[in-house]
This record gives structure tokens, C-alpha cells and sequence, in this order.
């Protein structure tokens, strides 16, 4: 069975940092471009970020450049992302996503995979 398990999420207060982790099950991530999105309540659901699966070519929402960065350990089938200067408008749930393809995705309808979520709350 392909699974996507998300974790990492938490309470932070505005300023800090969380590492988010993606590990996957049933199938490599080798080959595929994965991705991260996040859902605040009452908002709709915006793309944050994307790495490609051929040269580690990655993609930053504008809200989020500087401020979070994507990486891939593909030995370890897992996907991170790293949220550093963290504010309140960072909250939401977070989703970890991943297609069959060699570039970068930034829309959702271009990912087969998902997550289940991990909440993320900035607070203080």
C-alpha cells in the first residue's frame, strides 16, 4: 500500500522553528517530485513548496521564500521541510504530496499522492 505518513508538527511560538518530515511506505521516491502544501482554516489550500526528482530543482511559495526550505533524502524515503521565522499565518494543516514526474509541480491536481496532514500552530 502507498503511504505518505506526515510528522513533526506542533505548537510554536511566532520567531521559531519546526522541522517537518514526510517518510514514505510501499513505494520509492526516487522518481518522484514531491511537495508541500498547507490548509488554514477557512482558507483554501496553497502550495508551499515543491523539490523535482531529477536535479533537486526546487519551488518556494512567495509567502514562504527565505524562510523555509525543502529537501529530499531519497536513501531515506523521506521528504523535509524545514520552517525557520515562523509567524502566525504560517498555521494550517501541512500536507506532504509526491508525483510520478521529473520537475517541479506547484499546482495541486498535478500530484497522485497525499499525506493525511500534520498540524502546525504559531502562537503565543
Amino acid at each position: 500500500q502507498l503511504q505518505l505518513v506526515e510528522s513533526g508538527g506542533g505548537l510554536v511560538q511566532p520567531g521559531g522553528s519546526l522541522r517537518l518530515s514526510c517518510a514514505a511506505s510501499g513505494f520509492t521516491l526516487d522518481y518522484y517530485t514531491l511537495g508541500w502544501f498547507r490548509q488554514a482554516p477557512g482558507k483554501e489550500r496553497e502550495g508551499v513548496s515543491s523539490i523535482s526528482s531529477n536535479d533537486g530543482s526546487t519551488y518556494y511559495a512567495d509567502s514562504v521564500k527565505g524562510r523555509f526550505t525543502i529537501s529530499r533524502d531519497n536513501a531515506k524515503n523521506t521528504v523535509y521541510l524545514q520552517m525557520n521565522s515562523l509567524k502566525p499565518e504560517d498555521t494550517g494543516i501541512y500536507y506532504c504530496t509526491a508525483a510520478l514526474s521529473k520537475v517541479v509541480i506547484q499546482a495541486a491536481t498535478g500530484y497522485d499522492y497525499w499525506g493525511q496532514g500534520t498540524q502546525v500552530t504559531v502562537s503565543s
